[in-house]
């Protein structure tokens, strides 16, 4: 008789509400504080509140990942109802998500709880999460379900295009010299993960130029596979995703394609306006 298998992730994965039903798979909250005040990411600030207090604030929130005894608390209700949990995390190296469940882990010995770090975070993570709770359904292993999600970590390519400099600027991650030249000549940078962390890869004059760029770049990580999956994510722009959205779908026609917006938590970094695409190809 094959085990129970729940798949935990995070919240930054953001993944639709359709697809969560769909498979066993719970989601842990990040924290976000924001002018002394703490917020459980998705549940007690979501996003159309979230940006329109972003576009007025002169302060910029920052994240905070889950404690040990909230990831303890959560392996014990989930336990009841199942023989092992899988955990599939944001990269180790922008969040200490994956800190705070080892440290459950260890005084949770006697269940058997697993880890993969995603390397990734919004909806490539999620398609790390949706592939190990499709293995979980199909009746495989523990060690099946982990190896589904490490796997598919290492397959799937994360992208996004940024709208403004303003909040890569605030967070500090540019300087404000590259801020000034970037704005004053519009350039929309293109940004991918690569080794955990997120990484310039491009860059284009005009945001047309740049979405029309990520396709370029998108076709030629495929290296003439066909693409399988994709998610198509924005921070606060549903019209763009859903043209880009179109635009894939039309020139990729892949098997499955999600629609997803982006967490606060990661949206915060990147700003309104950015549209982004987690994909990978068919083996």
């Amino acid at each position: 008789m094959s085990k129970k298998i729940v798949v935990a992730t995070d919240s930054s994965a953001y993944l639709p509400a359709e697809v969560i039903g769909e498979l066993p798979i719970v989601v842990i909250p990040l924290w976000l504080m924001w002018d002394e005040e703490s917020y459980q990411d998705g549940i007690d600030i979501h996003p159309a509140e979230f940006y329109k207090r972003l576009k007025d604030s002169k302060t910029l929130p920052t994240s905070s990942q889950p404690s040990a005894q909230e990831f303890g608390n959560l392996f014990k209700i989930v336990i009841q109802d199942s023989d092992a949990i899988v955990n599939v995390l944001v990269s180790a190296q922008i969040s200490g998500t994956i800190a705070s469940a080892q440290a459950a882990m260890a005084e949770q010995s006697e269940m058997d709880i697993r880890l993969v770090d995603s390397n990734l975070s919004a909806m490539g993570l999620g398609l790390c999460v949706l592939a190990a709770g499709r293995a979980a359904v199909a009746g495989k292993s523990v060690d099946e379900v982990v190896a589904t999600a490490t796997e598919m970590s290492q397959k799937v390519h994360l992208l996004f295009v940024v709208d403004t400099l303003e909040y890569l600027f605030k967070g500090g991650r540019i300087s404000g010299g590259k801020r000034l030249l970037g704005t004053a000549l519009n350039i929309k940078p293109i940004l991918h993960f690569e080794d955990g962390k997120i990484k310039p890869l491009s860059q284009a004059r005009t945001k047309r130029k740049a979405l029309a760029q990520l396709l370029e770049i998108v076709e030629e990580r495929l290296g003439g596979k066909q693409m399988y999956e994709a998610a198509i994510m924005d921070v606060n722009t549903p019209d763009e995703g859903d043209a880009m959205a179109e635009m894939v779908r039309e020139r990729f026609n892949p098997s499955m394609l999600h629609r997803s917006g982006v967490s606060p938590v990661v949206g915060t970094h990147v700003g309104p306006g950015t549209v982004g695409i987690a994909f990978y190809a068919e083996d």
